[in-house]
Formats: C-alpha cells, structure tokens, sequence
C-alpha cells in the first residue's frame, strides 16, 4: 500500500467514526425523547437498532487491524490508528448505555413520570455536545479542546447528584413510588456513564497527539 493510499485509508476510516459518533448522537437522544414521550415503540426501534451500531464498530476495528498488517505505519500514524479503534469501542459502549435508557423508557411508557424530567434532558443534551465536541477535537487533533471538554464532565456529575437527591426524597416519601424512581436512576446513571466515555476519548485525544496517557478530569 502507497503513502498516498494508506493517507485514503485513514481519512476514510475516520468517516466511519465520525458517522458511528452521529448515530450515537442520534441514538441517545432518542432514546431521552422516547422517556419522556413515553413513546413504547420507538424506544423498542431503538433497542433493536443498537445492532447496526455493533456492525459499525466491527467495521472500523477491523479496517484498523489490517491498515496495521499492510502498511506497518509509524508510531504516530499507529497511534491514530489505536486511538481511532479504541474510540470505536467507547462509542460502542456509549451506544450500549442508550440501549439501556431505550429499553427503561419501555418499562416506564405506561406509568406517569414522577416529576417533570428537566435534569435527565440536561444531563442527555451535555452528554450529546461533549461526544461531538470530543470527536471534532479527534478530528483536528486539537489537544486544547479535548482537555477543556472534559472538565465539562463535572457538569453532568453535579445534575446526577441532584437527580438522586430529588428520586430519594419520592422514596423515603411514598414507597409505592420506589420502582419507578429506580428506573429513572438508572436512566440517570447511564447518561452519567455516557459523559464519562466522551472524557475517554478526550484521553485518546491527547494520546494521539503527544504519545502520553493521561486521566483527564482527575
């Protein structure tokens, strides 16, 4: 494979990623808006659809394995390959954690919310700006941003914090209303480890670009 045809590989490769990041995105707002639409058959579309997102990672991984056989590229271009991999895997994860919200938004379609969902959306539309924000920062190499990004994650801990404080009160409360705040906890935590994986990639970020592995958001 020619330097010229190796450089197509990789900018094709990272088409991939950025459009496996898209249907993340899309994924994991809709499965929010499935919640509080208590809309029951899209949040079972969504259950199903996590499989194209599967296919998609597998795809990308496997193009970085054989661009690393053929070409034998040098260490930075190994470490792009290795960052864009393992980002596939995170993103994959991340669309597991919207899965997981899709199929909570199944177990709560025809039972009324316990209150108006107002920091779950919050915590979802951050989580859903440092996803692409961190791919664009993958995209440009731009070490900066993946760094500032991440302190962001903070954001989204604090409203988690708030969420339970708020779900425990409804069940110290009234018990009957112990199951159903459970599953908004659990929404909660999946978009809390949703944010968390975009600080990953921010990691991957700054690995890529200065060959240091670092714990960003420490």
């Amino acid at each position: 494979m020619t330097r010229q045809n190796f450089d197509l590989q990789i900018a094709l490769v990272k088409e991939k990623l950025l459009n496996l990041a898209t249907m993340v995105n899309k994924l994991q707002e809709q499965a929010v808006r499935a919640l509080s639409e208590h809309d029951e058959e899209l949040a079972k579309e969504l259950v199903a659809s996590d499989q194209q997102i599967n296919q998609a990672q597998r795809e990308i991984e496997e193009t970085c394995l054989l661009l690393i056989a053929s070409q034998q590229p040098v260490a930075r271009d190994l470490r792009l390959i290795f960052s864009t991999s393992t980002i596939a895997w995170e993103l994959e994860r991340m669309a597991d954690h919207a899965k997981g919200i899709a199929v909570l938004a199944q177990r709560l379609a025809d039972q009324p919310l316990l209150k108006p969902l107002i920091d779950v959306p919050r915590m979802a539309q951050i989580g859903r700006e440092l996803l692409m924000g961190q791919i664009d920062a993958f995209m440009r190499g731009d070490v900066e941003a993946a760094r500032a990004l991440a302190a962001r994650d903070n954001e989204v801990d604090q409203l988690n914090d708030q969420v339970f404080r708020e779900l425990l009160v409804f069940m110290m409360t009234d018990p009957r209303t112990i199951t159903r705040a459970t599953y908004l906890l659990w929404v909660a935590h999946n978009l809390e480890r949703f944010a968390d994986r975009t600080t990953n990639i921010g990691e991957r970020v700054v690995f890529m670009m200065t060959n240091s592995v670092v714990e960003l958001n420490e």
